[in-house]
């Protein structure tokens, strides 16, 4: 995978007074329920109630055509969803220039069946058991692996997840979405797609649920413009919708989606649309005026983005915006003006709220607005003269980017994370620096072991926890893991050792999503490709790690 460019310097998206804002803070949001983290976490384990309904993202916002590997530059837009009912979910109807599914159960939402589905172990692949022999003293054993079972077209596809609910692990690669025992990685699930799967929200809702979108069909120039909630639990495909295209520019591509409680917003370039997950009712489209969300950030705290344009013919730069709102009626909660000619580029964090904001595309100009939460602004980030490096959305894979999924950066109300830049390829090491998030001054740095760097996930504990990766040279086998930093800085401290044993096998995951909980670590695979068949079976796409 292709490392993304070097980020430049912080600049000033916004003046120095906070500005003109819209609706002051209103009282109605503080009762959304907290999203579940994205490891392991002790999900209620009942089976949820049956799906209901059904039968069976030029111009505007964010830059289009931008590729992976644009460093916190991930494609957005807006998307509009029309009811209707479409695909029935099952066999392939056609590879339309693609290869078809290989291996996969025949039968929508039942058990795959195929050999290896216990660990996922592929044919001369060595499995955990293999891959934990030998390891040190305090290191973590490899739980399970997982490899991929599916014959791909040429030139890989992205995968999806993963995400974890009840005590489910769900991966979403091209054409199926399976379910993992998150103790033995043992196959609970398989649910056959009609066609590639092509967006998907970062988190599930609290329940369990997801909403994919898919192409239309299995021919190259399919569009995205059908989404699906499929319940993570049972496997079952529930309420399905058509996305409606509506005027010249709405391209349906580049779908940006998150969860917020039980709504789901899709995004592209001329609007929002948002469903209940719970039935796929229609919830909201445009709202009123001249400012609509190109894109939302899942969680508690609703953060969307905004384009206004009074004109939707104007050429003219448009300004943009940063509000919260009900994810329920659309309604702002409050404002925030984004300096003219700047753009919304990703949700650092939304609570607090930390927007990173882009002057000129991925290889302009760069900043970081941290917000207070009423929306006014509270300060910005002294970066010295480091270069830094976050992965988000569209830089983890090559299609789609949604606006909530950044790794090597992260906030709590006190202090903002940053990963810096590797020093070179000959020297890839980095170091994680804070910032006071009242005042935007640098607290202190600490650099990441040689050969290996070191990526923030989230703060928890009052801790930031940070990925570390491998040792990056083929001579140098040290095993990555999850570590973690107290707000004063220092050594940081292992929370789980992956085994030396697995170096080699972890290496493979490049620039992986990470999600850590309850002691137990998880890596996907972004992006799946190989040489030839045999070579694909034998890829890695989900290893555990922890006792």
């Amino acid at each position: 995978m292709s490392q993304p460019p070097p980020q430049q310097g912080f600049g000033a998206p916004y003046e120095p007074r906070p500005g003109v804002y819209g609706e002051p803070a209103q009282p109605g949001l503080s009762g959304q329920p907290p999203q579940p983290s994205y490891g392991y976490p002790q999900f209620p384990t009942q089976t949820a109630p049956a799906p209901s309904g059904g039968s069976g993202g030029g111009g505007g916002g964010r830059s289009r055509g931008r590729v992976a590997g644009l460093v916190a530059a991930a494609l957005a837009g807006v998307l509009v969803v029309g009811a209707g009912v479409w695909f029935v979910v099952g066999g392939d109807d056609g590879s339309g220039g693609r290869k078809a599914v290989a291996k996969e159960s025949a039968e929508s939402g039942q058990p795959g069946t195929e050999d290896g589905a216990k660990g996922g172990k592929g044919p001369d692949v060595p499995g955990a058991a293999e891959l934990s022999k030998g390891r040190k003293d305090g290191e973590a054993p490899v739980r399970w692996v997982e490899n991929n079972r599916i014959d791909l077209p040429e030139g890989g596809v992205n995968a999806y997840g993963p995400w974890v609910t009840g005590g489910i692990a769900v991966q979403a690669l091209y054409r199926t979405v399976s379910g993992h025992s998150v103790e033995d990685g043992a196959r609970m699930w398989s649910l056959r797609l009609p066609a590639d799967i092509c967006a998907a929200p970062t988190a599930p809702s609290e329940d369990g649920k997801i909403v994919v979108g898919v192409r239309s069909d299995t021919s190259e120039e399919a569009q995205c413009d059908r989404i699906m909630m499929i319940d993570l639990i049972t496997g079952k495909a529930g309420w399905k919708a058509e996305l409606e295209r509506k005027g010249l520019q709405d391209g349906l591509s580049d779908l940006v989606m998150a969860v917020n409680g039980d709504v789901v917003t899709v995004g592209r370039l001329t609007r929002t649309d948002a469903y209940r997950i719970g039935d796929g009712k229609h919830l909201w489209d445009r709202l009123p005026g001249p400012c609509q969300p190109f894109g939302l950030a899942g969680g508690a705290v609703p953060l969307a983005a905004l384009e206004c344009r009074k004109d939707p013919g104007d050429g003219q730069a448009a300004q943009q915006e940063v509000r919260r709102i009900d994810p329920a009626t659309g309604r702002t909660v409050w404002t925030y003006k984004v300096k003219k000619g700047w753009e919304v580029d990703q949700f650092y964090s939304t609570n607090p709220p930390v927007v990173s904001l882009r002057q000129g595309g991925a290889e302009g100009k760069w900043a970081i607005a941290m917000l207070n939460d009423d929306g006014t602004f509270r300060s910005q980030p002294d970066p010295g003269t480091d270069d830094y490096e976050t992965r988000c959305g569209g830089d983890m894979r090559n299609e789609s980017g949604n606006l909530d999924n950044c790794y090597g950066v992260a906030a709590d109300a006190g202090t903002l994370y940053l990963a810096t830049k590797p020093a070179s390829e000959d020297r890839p090491t980095n170091a994680v620096v804070a910032f006071d998030m009242s005042t935007g001054k640098r607290k202190w740095k600490v650099p990441a072991p040689a050969t290996q760097t070191l990526m923030p996930l989230r703060v928890e504990g009052g801790k930031v926890l940070l990925h570390l990766s491998p040792s990056s040279l083929g001579t140098d086998k040290v095993s990555g893991g999850i570590m973690a930093l107290g707000p004063q800085g220092g050594t940081p401290q292992p929370v789980l050792r992956h085994p030396t044993p697995a170096v080699d096998t972890e290496r493979t995951f490049q620039g992986p999503q990470v999600h850590y909980a309850n002691g137990r670590s998880l890596l996907l695979s972004p992006y799946v490709t190989g040489v030839d068949d045999k070579a694909e079976l034998e890829l890695r796409t989900m290893i555990a790690f922890g006792d």
